[in-house]
């Protein structure tokens, strides 16, 4: 069995067999700088998504590909994205679920079922849902919605590395590596850091609303 058969069957058994499933992801809780994208998305099951897989098992390539067949081939699909500032007032996991809460209502097929990847289901949705640990590896539209949210995220943060080019944006996608907390330390923050995340926060600058 192809392995993304495996993900369609897993997916049948969580939300039921004929009912419209909506798999939803996030990109970019984790790094110093940038927004958070969250993706929904609505697949035929009865497509071929041979080598449809969590995006983080994919290079670059393979994962540009995949998005460019999920967008032609999926019922829907959406995404949303949250800034710094707004993550700096929520918290990165209230504002990657109001971002999961937006795609899911941009979508153009309103879902039965949402499978959600993570612990948390979705704030103010009215339909079913499910959370699934290590989803993008085990349901196919949680798969497929991570790639699109991945794919989204890194070609923001490619646009944004023209605009503050020093800090290598386009390369590390404001995760903290060392060439990034040197520029940190270097230059600073610019307006794309999130001033709550330590890394930052040290640099004493002042959260939004605090002067």
């Amino acid at each position: 069995m192809k392995p993304w058969r495996r993900l369609a069957r897993a997916e049948a058994r969580l939300a039921g067999e004929g009912v419209t499933v909506a798999g939803v992801d996030e990109a970019g809780r984790g790094p110093l700088a940038g927004p958070v994208v969250a993706a929904a998305v609505v697949l035929d099951a009865t497509r071929d998504w041979d080598g449809l897989d969590d995006s983080k098992q994919l290079d670059a390539a393979t994962r540009d590909a995949l998005y460019a067949r999920v967008l032609a081939g999926a019922r829907a699909f959406a995404w949303a994205v949250l800034g710094p500032r707004a993550i700096d007032a929520l918290n990165i996991r209230r504002a990657s679920l109001e971002a999961m809460r937006r795609a899911v209502l941009l979508l153009k097929v309103a879902p039965e079922v949402v499978l959600v990847d993570g612990l948390d289901t979705v704030p103010g949705l009215a339909c079913r849902q499910h959370a699934v640990v290590r989803g993008d590896g085990h349901v196919l539209s949680i798969a497929g919605a991570s790639i699109v949210a991945k794919v989204v995220r890194d070609r923001i943060m490619e646009r944004l590395d023209r605009v503050w080019p020093e800090y290598g944006f386009a390369r590390h996608k404001g995760y903290g590596t060392p060439e990034h907390l040197a520029a940190i330390g270097r230059l600073g923050p610019c307006p794309l850091h999130r001033y709550s995340f330590a890394p930052v926060r040290v640099q004493e600058l002042p959260l939004p609303g605090s002067v």
